[in-house]
């Protein structure tokens, strides 16, 4: 099957992406993205009126692809809940160890842009991040856990958490430890609702 020919618009974000979760967003030239995408920078600048703007589209085109991993790895898991959940941590610590891992390319971005909270790209990464606690929340209502919402916002922070903490250390060792967390707290939220 013959691949499909990217668009313009398509290549500039592909390039963007390999290049800011490579080296991070304030290291990496409009004039690199558009070498990358083999266009040149006036190109880029048809499609993107900013860097900022590039910047937020990057983040936007992960998020659909990392909730489907997230998802994939939740619904592959067998045993209960607990079980499910902890399959997210897991599925991260094996991506971990992929040498060309960078960490959560979400909160690299916001890292680098704390001091612009109202950045297009730092909403964006809010809007990934909202997306995984609802869709968590919602996994916790159908097993009936009350009040879901506070259980899901406790996994983001443990895996959030577990992030920096990898990016810190380069260990993945932590996201086992916050998965074991997780899988404690979602034991105990389930025996609860019994």
């Amino acid at each position: 099957m013959a691949k499909k020919e990217l668009s313009t618009k398509e290549r500039i974000i592909e390039a963007a992406n390999r290049l800011f979760y490579a080296e991070g967003i304030r290291a990496v030239s409009v004039d690199a993205i558009a070498a990358k995408a083999g266009i040149t920078k006036k190109s880029l600048y048809y499609h993107f009126k900013s860097k900022d703007e590039l910047m937020a589209a990057y983040l936007v085109s992960r998020d659909q692809p990392n909730m489907e991993v997230m998802r994939g790895w939740f619904e592959a898991a067998e045993g209960d809940l607990a079980a499910r959940v902890t399959a997210l941590f897991s599925g991260i610590e094996r991506a971990a160890k992929h040498p060309k891992w960078r960490g959560c390319g979400f909160l690299r971005t916001a890292g680098e842009l704390a001091n612009m909270p109202g950045h297009p790209a730092i909403k964006a990464g809010g809007a990934h991040k909202k997306r995984l606690e609802a869709w968590l929340a919602d996994e916790f209502e159908m097993a009936g856990i009350n009040p879901a919402e506070k259980l899901a916002r406790q996994v983001v922070l443990l895996l959030d958490g577990a992030f920096a903490i990898m990016m810190v250390h380069h260990d993945p060792d932590y996201i086992r430890e916050a998965g074991e967390a997780a899988r404690q707290l979602v034991d105990m939220k389930l025996k609860d609702a019994k």
